[in-house]
């Protein structure tokens, strides 16, 4: 387990609600993984079909979408979601809103880990799992928990955390992956921190370039799917799901908690908004900035990003 977890009662979390069957709330999922004893969220109307089969006893959400949820589902009427779910997470996960040293980093030892080969001034936490004829370069720190599987080649210089990651992975030099998102609540004299409590998952025969950065989910996962390439200096932020075979030129960013399908191919510099659905088989060009969902076989360019017939036909009679 990453992060220090308390069960609490749902009456405890929330004292000015009448609930009328208390429970102890385990955990905090989205809707479309919480079980019966996890608290769930819900803040846009795009969710609303994860809604309507949620298994979550109970769900923090708002007065207008509060109809799309199971009748057996408690819900907790707020103004601002993420605020109120900020708050919970806080309660339930107390040191997930800062990224404290891992106080358990030691130098491994070869008994350990065998058939590994460690460069020099390696760290590594408390039960970290490394598979058989994995490489790990030298200055890299693997914090607490972390998983890497086999035939894996770790450069120098990285530092990894919150993650599990699959057999035949390359990544390379300087790379920071499992960190903490962006993610605040503003407020007129202090913001308050929304706590990332997700992890990141990386499939198998993935490779990462150099300089990535690759933050952890925060409520759900980030993942990247089978044999997805990274090239240098991308940013993938929390939640952010990259499905298999895709290409990934340098300089890419993603905001949070966009879903990116398989076969995807995004040139160099190019911007993925939040919260979008990326089809499969897409070819999104260098440059381009997306701030709308893209259906299945298309191929994008520009910014704002539309289809390439009417962006090369619009440039060309603007020469």
């Amino acid at each position: 387990m990453f992060f220090e977890k308390k069960k609490i009662k749902a009456s405890k979390l929330f004292p000015d609600l009448k609930i009328k069957k208390d429970f102890f709330v385990t955990d905090i999922k989205p809707l479309y993984i919480a079980k019966k004893n996890e608290l769930s969220f819900f803040d846009s109307v795009k969710y609303k079909v994860d809604a309507s089969t949620t298994k979550s006893e109970i769900c923090i959400t708002t007065s207008k979408l509060q109809e799309f949820l199971p009748k057996n589902t408690f819900k907790v009427i707020v103004k601002n979601v993420l605020f109120e779910l900020a708050k919970t997470i806080s309660k339930v996960y107390p040191n997930a809103h800062i990224d404290y040293p891992d106080e358990s980093l030691k130098t491994p030892k070869k008994s350990k880990f065998k058939n590994v080969k460690f460069g020099n001034n390696v760290l590594v936490g408390k039960n970290v799992k490394i598979g058989s004829n994995s490489i790990i370069g030298s200055n890299t720190i693997i914090e607490h928990e972390v998983e890497i599987g086999k035939n894996c080649v770790i450069g120098h210089g990285n530092i990894i955390k919150n993650s599990l990651i699959g057999n035949n992975v390359v990544i390379q030099d300087n790379t920071k992956i499992g960190q903490k998102g962006f993610g605040f609540i503003p407020l007129k004299d202090k913001n308050l921190k929304f706590p990332h409590i997700g992890r990141v998952l990386i499939n198998d025969n993935v490779e990462i370039a150099s300089g990535c950065t690759i933050d952890r989910g925060s409520v759900d996962d980030t993942v990247i799917g089978k044999n997805t390439y990274l090239d240098n200096q991308v940013h993938i932020a929390h939640n952010v799901k990259i499905g298999d075979n895709c290409m990934i030129a340098g300089q890419v960013g993603f905001a949070g908690s966009s879903t990116i399908g398989n076969n995807v191919s995004i040139g160099g510099q190019a911007g993925i908004s939040g919260h979008l659905n990326i089809g499969n088989n897409i070819k999104i060009g260098g440059g381009s900035g997306v701030v709308k969902d893209i259906e299945d076989n298309e191929i994008v360019m520009g910014y704002p990003a539309e289809k390439l017939r009417y962006f090369l036909k619009k440039n060309k009679s603007n020469e």
